[in-house]
């Protein structure tokens, strides 16, 4: 089959580029791909803000790697861990030149399949969690939980979605939305658990 531009996702750019932290205006390169959404600038922007900027010493999950812009944001901030899965190869082999191009020491990148791994690893390790898993691919909804099951205490899923995750729902899986914000045809979402009384 021929590659082109039918094959990019629509507007998605060649690169992203590390908007905070030691690496900030470092450019990423992002191959081409079916689906393939890196989070725009604006709402790494908003979230990072939400997550108060400095990252330092925390571990964090980006199950769904794609770009890499979230980890690697994270990482830029002195997060002490970044798990990066990814199950596409394209996508790997650019995460691994990315990390090797920054030198990013604190960077682990798996190849597997992100629904899979999530229910296998250990409980109650990770301070920040991404979920931005294929968009309208309806997946979202069953990994909150085995998610949530990841946290540190005081520990957030950062999640992103077609539709708005509704509160009585988040509940009833344990989870409370501590902000929310829409972009374009995204509705991002920061969570946490609710503590145990």
């Amino acid at each position: 089959m021929k590659s082109g531009a039918g094959n990019v996702a629509r507007g998605a750019p060649q690169q992203v580029r590390i908007i905070g932290g030691q690496w900030k205006r470092t450019p990423l390169p992002v191959p081409p791909g079916d689906g393939l959404r890196p989070t725009p600038d604006r709402v790494r922007e908003t979230l990072f803000n939400w997550l108060g900027q400095d990252l330092t010493g925390m571990q964090c999950l980006d199950a769904f790697a794609g770009s890499g812009a979230l980890g690697f944001e994270a990482a830029s901030r002195g997060a002490q861990r970044v798990l990066l899965v990814e199950s596409a190869a394209p996508a790997i082999r650019q995460l691994r030149a990315n990390q090797a191009k920054l030198d990013a020491k604190q960077i682990e990148i798996v190849q597997a399949d992100a629904r899979r791994l999530i229910t296998t690893l250990s409980p109650g390790v990770f301070d920040v969690i991404f979920l931005d898993p294929p968009f309208a691919s309806g997946w979202l909804n069953d990994l909150l939980a085995p998610a949530a099951r990841l946290l540190a205490p005081n520990g957030v899923i950062y999640a992103e979605s077609d539709v708005p995750l509704e509160d009585e729902a988040l509940a009833e899986l344990g989870l409370v939305c501590l902000r929310r914000a829409k972009a374009g045809a995204v509705h991002y979402h920061l969570l946490e658990s609710i503590p145990k009384t």
